[in-house]
């Protein structure tokens, strides 16, 4: 656990937004190469490794790629107008501060606020509509037109990056931004890593593909191993009204937004669940769509799954617990140790 924690918190201090995750993947990379795997990288940016075993090959999807912004005008007052990346939602980020990353590779400043934020001078605060029309980045120089800020370099479509404010708690709790997906990431480096040091025995060939661009729809659309016969996405588990799952529990999704996930593949979760006393959820999701689907939109012939650790609070200032962290590393390594 000590190792995941590290690894996320690692993961977290590197900006990664849909389309922006080139160093994010090269540090998986670097990881899986120091634990003795040979990871790939797709064309595309994904990296897949093969973490060994023979016969019926089993895929774990994770994603790096997270919400974030990019600067779709300059305004005349100097401050800049986003456009979200993901379903990164404007009165989630207010007053959070973020990084600007100009296409020559320098980084500024900023704070993202509503349109004319002081509430001793807007009598409409309380009511103004908080969206990317009413809000603006609020750059940390001293710039007071679109010509200043140009001359910084900065242009549309540079990325905005939020900052993550990763934490962690005596109690165990986990709270950042972007925990949806980095954390199964890390969960999954952490796998590779016991694998290696407690020579783990596999039943069946393993794979673990570390996707990019989930976030806007198509992270597993292409790339997936041609003897691949299952999926199963590791992502955040949704914690909200009307559903089971706790931060501390892993959940097993039965359905999401675009349908129902392999009967087989559940009904085997839920009973390695069981066999193993995990703390466990089964949940239908209302408004989540996975790796796993998106790879089955593809066209891909494969059974597929999805469980996560709980997370509360998803897309915005997300929370998760260690508990949750451990019972779906133990669901996944139970599932690729038994037939």
């Amino acid at each position: 656990m000590e190792f995941i924690i590290d690894e996320l918190k690692k993961l977290m201090a590197i900006d990664s937004p849909s389309g922006f995750t080139r160093r994010a993947a090269e540090y998986t990379m670097k990881r899986l190469t120091e634990l003795g795997y040979s990871p790939e990288m797709t064309r595309k940016g994904c990296v897949l490794c093969c973490l060994g075993g023979e016969g019926t090959p089993v895929v774990f999807s994770a994603h790096l790629d997270t919400l974030g912004c990019m600067v779709a005008s300059i305004k005349s007052n100097g401050r800049l107008k986003l456009t979200r990346i993901g379903g990164m939602n404007a009165n989630n980020a207010e007053c959070e501060n973020a990084r600007v990353y100009t296409r020559d590779g320098r980084v500024y400043e900023g704070c993202f606020q509503m349109n004319d934020p002081s509430i001793h001078v807007n009598g409409d605060y309380s009511t103004q509509k908080r969206d990317y029309d009413g809000m603006e980045l609020v750059l940390d120089e001293k710039v007071f037109s679109a010509e200043d800020t140009k001359k910084l370099g900065i242009e549309t479509g540079d990325y905005v990056c939020f900052d993550p404010r990763t934490t962690v708690t005596k109690s165990g709790y986990i709270k950042s931004r972007f925990l949806d997906d980095k954390l199964s990431v890390a969960i999954l480096i952490g796998l590779a890593k016991q694998i290696k040091e407690e020579s783990i025995k596999l039943s069946r060939k393993v794979y673990i593909y570390i996707t990019v661009f989930e976030e806007v729809g198509h992270g597993c659309s292409s790339g997936i191993p041609s003897d691949a016969e299952e999926i199963i996405s590791v992502d955040m588990g949704c914690v909200g009204a009307g559903l089971e799952c706790k931060e501390h529990q892993v959940s097993i999704c039965v359905k999401d937004s675009h349908g129902p996930y392999n009967y087989e593949v559940t009904s085997r979760l839920v009973e390695l669940a069981k066999k193993h006393q995990l703390d466990y959820a089964l949940d239908v999701y209302p408004f989540y769509g996975s790796d796993a689907d998106a790879a089955l939109d593809a066209g891909y012939d494969l059974r597929h799954g999805l469980i996560g650790s709980g997370v509360y609070a998803s897309h915005g200032y997300e929370r998760t617990h260690i508990d949750g962290v451990k019972n779906t590393l133990e669901l996944v390594k139970a599932y690729i140790a038994e037939m």
